[in-house]
């Protein structure tokens, strides 16, 4: 389905245009009609038609000859000579309006609160802010290239002309009252430029905006995540870096989930080389683990088939990195083109759920999608085909039922724009402490699930959907301070790469000073709670913020006391299921463990 274009559902100015040259014309005619008939009465003013045509362009400037002799008049030309004026006074006021538009919106970017500020002249920044605009949100998009004055009517959404790196520009943008800040040049190092001059404008606000970083690099974006997941608790900025690869895969599980209900194993089949594959893969394993765990029930494994000249390479690589697909999916590599796939009965009849051409070469791809028809009766469910540059194709083949241009193979074949769907701000804004804070409470819920704990029981056992929001900021605020455990044992983060080594050196830091930690763990939880207004109490009271474990560690009973410890025991895990892993790099810092960190 496509997207409506902002400002097409606002006919307002229209209507105004169209009364307004109504009015003209009602005085122009009215004026005629009366000057015509005032010939008749006054001869000697008025001689001929021409006179009539003279006097009644005069009506508009406010100083005609003909009413310098007193009256009386007929009474359309009554009404004419006071319509008119009217008209000239609605025409300067727009003309000032059209000339001092940009300064107008210069002024008003500059007092906006309450939006968001896009910066950048991309294809995805021009999506993005249309995308936003479309959903409701205030924008101000910060562009090098001047805005034109049909683009300034058509979207809506204010603008700022500017280098996006200037702390001027962004002033100018309103930023340091924006909630929500996107860098998305085409250039990832002036990304990283702008959210440094916007962390330089908002150091010293309580409620920081959330900046997201757009990185063109798929490794690059991971290392990243992991710099900043190290660094989190030093700054009370949430700066997050994404990839438009991962969230469009997140995407299309949310829009085309998986079929499940099947009295035979799900089958999906991922064919290419191309940047989206490791992507799909992994969301793919990752739905399908949700499904499984909040089904309650253990559910069969999702069969995987990689068709590629590396095939087994990437399985191999993307095992190591994420240890959970090996649980969740049965893998099997196919090394061979994608064209090895014409004539192959084998794969024809394994009857896949979903199969994704990922080629390198987007048109060689979607030629292979459109001209092979084993791949369509080879599939159960559809034929997706991952396009950047090819949105208003898949488009043509997508719109509303009554509007498409092309056939969709009866539904077989889907071209599915990753630009497009990546432009979700609220996947954007599933940021990694947000995953991390989910994982952390998908594994709470299973621990006291496996302790006879059932959901409802408890207010903290629920999805995360439905997660009271001071319960969803402990979870972020636990995330945060990560970076102040990982200083303690002598740690830092990195994308994983299956280290047995590395992995057996974190894991004695964290044995060596699981007491230590739990016990710090248990004071930060403590001072964040407090701060929220609650105290101790015997019985847990959500209405008058009573808690039984607010108070000091030694008084907590064992159970509670070892379920700290396990936090921080399941830490690696946590980590190794968004691709990152602990690294020892020194012994453990002897200094005392600071307060919590600061979040947003």
């Amino acid at each position: 389905m496509t997207h409506p274009v902002p400002g097409a559902a606002r006919p307002a100015a229209w209507w105004l245009r169209v009364v307004f040259a109504v009015i003209g014309v009602f005085a122009s005619v009215l004026g005629y009609i009366g000057l015509e008939r005032l010939s008749e009465v006054r001869p000697d003013a008025i001689a001929d038609r021409y006179d009539i045509l003279y006097y009644d362009l005069q009506l508009f400037f406010l100083s005609a000859e003909l009413f310098e002799e007193p009256g009386p008049y007929p009474w359309q030309l009554q009404v004419a000579r006071f319509v008119a004026p009217l008209f000239t006074l609605l025409a300067v006021a727009e003309a000032g309006r059209l000339l001092l538009a940009a300064e107008i919106r210069r002024l008003r970017a500059r007092r906006a609160s309450g939006h968001a500020v896009v910066c950048g002249d991309s294809q995805f920044a021009h999506m993005l802010a249309d995308r936003l605009y479309a959903d409701g949100e205030r924008v101000v998009v910060v562009r090098s290239e001047p805005f034109g004055p049909l683009e300034y009517r058509r979207r809506r959404y204010l603008g700022v002309v500017g280098d996006a790196t200037s702390v001027e520009v962004l002033r100018g943008a309103g930023l340091s009252r924006a909630h929500t800040v996107y860098a998305c040049t085409d250039d990832a190092d002036r990304n990283h430029a702008i959210a440094n001059t916007a962390n330089r404008l908002i150091q010293d606000r309580r409620h920081p905006p959330r900046v997201y970083v757009q990185v063109h690099d798929p490794e690059m974006c991971l290392s990243l995540q992991a710099r900043r997941l190290g660094a989190a608790g030093s700054s009370r900025l949430r700066l997050d870096y994404f990839h438009v690869d991962d969230i469009a895969a997140r995407a299309l599980h949310r829009h085309h989930p998986l079929p499940s209900a099947l009295s035979r194993p799900t089958k999906v089949l991922i064919a290419g080389e191309g940047s989206f594959r490791r992507a799909l893969l992994v969301e793919s394993a990752r739905h399908w683990r949700a499904h499984r765990t909040e089904g309650g029930r253990s559910a069969r494994p999702l069969q995987v088939d990689l068709v590629a000249p590396d095939a087994r390479r990437e399985l191999t690589l993307a095992v190591s990195r994420y240890p959970f697909l090996a649980d969740v999916c049965r893998l099997s590599a196919y090394d061979r083109d994608i064209d090895g796939l014409l004539g192959l009965d084998q794969f024809v009849a394994e009857g896949y759920d979903r199969i994704y051409i990922c080629a390198p070469d987007e048109i060689s791809g979607l030629q292979f999608a459109l001209d092979t028809s084993a791949l369509w009766r080879g599939a159960q469910g559809a034929v997706f085909v991952p396009v950047y540059r090819q949105a208003a194709l898949a488009a043509a083949f997508h719109g509303d039922a009554r509007h498409d241009l092309l056939d969709e193979v009866h539904g077989k074949l889907r071209l599915y724009p990753v630009l497009t769907h990546a432009c979700d701000a609220r996947l954007i804004a599933e940021d990694l402490t947000e995953r991390l804070a989910q994982q952390i409470h998908a594994r709470y819920l299973h621990a006291q699930h496996r302790a006879g704990v059932r959901l409802g029981d408890a207010p903290a056992m629920v999805p995360w959907s439905r997660l009271p929001e001071s319960l969803r900021r402990a979870n972020r605020s636990h995330v945060q301070d990560i970076a102040a455990k990982l200083l303690n044992l002598g740690c830092v983060v990195a994308p994983r790469h299956g280290s047995a080594g590395d992995a057996s050196a974190a894991g004695r830091a964290i044995d060596d000073r699981v007491e230590q930690l739990a016990r710090l763990e248990h004071e930060r939880w403590c001072r964040e709670r407090r701060g929220d207004g609650w105290t101790y109490g015997q019985l847990r009271d959500e209405a008058r913020r009573r808690h039984p474990a607010l108070r000091p560690w030694d008084e907590l009973p064992p159970a509670v006391q070892e379920q700290n410890r396990e936090e921080i025991r399941a830490l690696p895990d946590v980590l190794s299921d968004s691709g990152f892993e602990l690294i020892r790099l020194s012994p453990a810092v002897p200094a005392q463990w600071g307060g919590p960190a600061d979040g947003a």
